[in-house]
């Protein structure tokens, strides 16, 4: 048949003919579409608007700098957008992150940060290549962040491809001493370079959740084995998890973090890599060979910097951490209501977000309900998208109490339509 579009739709079977919504334009946590229905975006449109959208100072930062400089090759150039962003990262990150590097996405800042691990260790002279991953996790869709993440549906299509990687088990309440030891065990080998982590929550895996301590003492023993530590903060970045960075609420500071998402407010995309001065000086020499070989058309495309910068600036003039303080008492307010409803279970929340699910017999990422749960949501005004069972709720810090307790009362209703 022919299709309504031409375009092609990320994570969407358009066999299935389901209808695709319009939309006109957004502001706050509101989307309008075409037709005229408003939709709330509980969900930051996939986690990347964290002050809503179209902020007034982040869209005139936009419109300043298309006037100025759209793009410049940042190879051996630069320009002052990316600088004054560089010093104004370094300013917030966890000392000492000193050195950024721009991408344009949060799979090209974890891809970036494993070329950076694997780098070092090529540069020093005794090469690692060994990288430990966690159970569900998930860094992306270019192959490198496939290879580490979960095996299975994402990516079962480019198994034969991705290369091989030491799998710790995501450190479930009371099983956690097991995920430390398998940690302690891939360390001890002597042959790991680096070991990447979700922060807190796994987002992808299921919005699961695990403790500060727990990252502590995984820090620790990487720590203690000289293994390299990436912090993905790509979703849980910029205030998602109640700070700022994940990795504060564990005293963590990791060898090198990935930002996007978030980095500049949603608005525009725009990643970076932030290094230690470990990493940074391994690729520093006289010699060309010992460059870091990495780089896109778009690296530090100063309208994403300018963005980025006015996100920076709305952080630092508007009180967002109260916002996010008070976004998260009510979401726990709206868990409590429904970890009381019948069908819903798993209760959880990490800052600002909260999940439940569904108790069905078809779990995992293509369980039949995902679909049907995500019609019954846009029938009532809200863009929720279910991870299989799973409905996790994770909206702009703006939204309105009147809207997200609406967002709580539609899972409720599901919950009465759908749960076994």
């Amino acid at each position: 048949m022919t299709p309504p579009s031409a375009v092609w739709h990320p994570f969407t079977q358009h066999g299935l003919e389901e209808p695709i919504p319009l939309v006109a334009r957004a502001e706050g946590a509101i989307l309008h579409t075409a037709d005229g229905s408003r939709i709330i975006d509980a969900i930051s449109s996939w986690w990347v608007t964290t002050h809503g959208h179209c902020h007034p100072r982040i869209m005139a930062a936009i419109a300043r700098q298309a006037q100025q400089l759209g793009q410049i090759i940042f190879a051996g150039w630069t320009h002052q957008p990316a600088e004054e962003l560089a010093r104004r990262l370094v300013e917030i990150a966890p000392r000492p992150l000193d050195y950024v590097f721009y991408s344009d996405s949060g799979s090209t800042s974890v891809e970036v940060a494993l070329k950076m691990a694997l780098g070092f260790w090529a540069n020093r002279g005794s090469p690692r290549h060994r990288i430990i991953v966690m159970q569900h996790s998930y860094h992306g869709d270019t192959f490198g962040g496939m290879s580490v993440g979960e095996r299975g549906v994402f990516n079962r299509a480019y198994q034969a491809l991705l290369f091989d990687v030491t799998t710790i088990p995501f450190p479930r309440e009371g099983a956690e001493q097991a995920t430390l030891d398998a940690l302690e065990q891939a360390c001890a080998a002597g042959d790991a370079a680096v070991f990447i982590v979700e922060p807190l929550v796994l987002g992808a895996g299921g919005m699961l959740v695990y403790p500060p301590q727990v990252l502590a003492q995984m820090h620790a023993i990487c720590a203690r084995h000289g293994v390299l530590f990436i912090a993905d903060e790509v979703m849980t970045g910029w205030g998602r998890t109640g700070t700022l960075f994940a990795c504060e609420q564990a005293g963590v500071v990791p060898d090198i973090m990935c930002l996007s998402k978030g980095l500049t407010g949603g608005a525009v995309p725009l990643a970076v890599t932030l290094a230690s001065p470990l990493l940074y000086e391994a690729h520093y020499s006289q010699d060309r060979a010992k460059q870091f070989f990495h780089s896109s058309s778009y690296t530090a495309n100063p309208i994403g910097c300018a963005a980025a910068l006015a996100n920076l600036d709305v952080w630092r003039d508007e009180p967002v951490m109260e916002r996010i303080g008070l976004l998260a008492e009510r979401q726990a307010e709206g868990l409590a209501m429904l970890a009381a409803t019948p069908g819903l279970t798993s209760p959880r929340q990490c800052g600002t977000i909260i999940a439940v699910d569904f108790e069905v017999c078809d779990t995992g990422y293509l369980a039949g309900i995902a679909p049907r749960l995500m019609a019954f949501f846009a029938e009532r005004g809200v863009l929720l998208r279910p991870l299989g069972n799973t409905v996790y709720v994770m909206p702009p810090y703006c939204i309105s109490s009147e809207d997200l307790a609406a967002v709580h009362g539609v899972i409720a209703e599901a919950a009465g339509v759908f749960a076994a």
